[in-house]
């Protein structure tokens, strides 16, 4: 066994959608140490896509665009489809939050959510499943969708359009993996914690005071989110299908609130 080829993405191709900051950023600039041959990032604004991609330097390739709608994601396959014969990864990065008290929660704060987080990754898939297919044929091609460990567990804030939004895209995960495993495609999934972020504000303003809800006492940082996403786009992963990866410190599956009462009573 070569264990550097084991986690190695030398010659591939992956675009990352929100990718031109907080974790696609992160995931970005690890695809790209990992010898990924091209990386294409997208998001709205296209002055810091471009900003991003001029820093993470030539083979990260800006194609801004709003892929919220169809007629946005459309646009992004046919920019593909002329610059790339086959993708090999497809990061389904891009997500927007929404919190509001129930009684005042508004229908475009649940639609703008849904659209954007469980309906863009679901439909840029599809729409790119020829590109997809084409690079399967030796080896898998990879689509890693990124939820949040919101979708595993509630958080203290009102996020419901948010909450639900991440929770489904863990489920349309399994869904579209048990599809795509058909054409030698590998579907997983990343639930991120606590990332310094534009999203995560409290993360990126006051790291120390997140720290202490994270059994791990701290927030993640590069290496932590590059190493699970080159996991499971490398070959170190083919063998993992459908599954949902928290990468969060132990917020999941290690934390004890501080009040809890054990069966003892102590």
């Amino acid at each position: 066994m070569d264990f550097a080829k084991l986690f190695s993405l030398e010659g591939r191709v992956a675009v990352v959608t929100g990718g031109s900051r907080g974790i696609g950023k992160l995931i970005a600039e690890g695809f790209i140490a990992a010898g990924c041959a091209r990386v294409y990032i997208t998001a709205r604004k296209a002055a810091v896509v471009e900003e991003t991609a001029a820093e993470l330097g030539p083979r990260c390739i800006a194609l801004p665009g709003d892929i919220s709608t169809l007629a946005g994601i459309e646009a992004l396959v046919q920019d593909l489809s002329e610059r790339e014969s086959q993708i090999d990864i497809l990061v389904n990065n891009a997500g927007v939050a929404w919190g509001a008290d129930f009684d005042d929660f508004p229908e475009m704060g649940w639609d703008r959510v849904m659209n954007l987080n469980v309906k863009t990754p679901f439909f840029l898939t599809q729409k790119l499943h020829g590109l997809l297919k084409a690079a399967a044929s030796e080896r898998p091609a990879k689509v890693i969708n990124i939820a949040s460990v919101d979708g595993l567990r509630l958080n203290p804030w009102e996020t419901y359009s948010y909450q639900a939004s991440k929770a489904g895209l863990i489920h349309v995960t399994k869904r579209m993996a048990a599809r795509l495993i058909k054409d030698n495609i590998v579907a997983t999934c990343i639930c991120p914690g606590a990332f310094a972020s534009e999203m995560n504000k409290a993360a990126l303003n006051n790291p120390d005071a997140s720290a202490r809800g994270i059994p791990a006492k701290r927030v993640g940082n590069l290496e932590d989110m590059a190493g699970g996403a080159i996991f499971l786009a490398s070959r170190a992963g083919d063998y993992v299908v459908g599954t949902s990866l928290p990468i969060d410190g132990g917020i999941v599956n290690a934390w004890i609130p501080e009040n809890h009462i054990g069966p003892l009573g102590e």
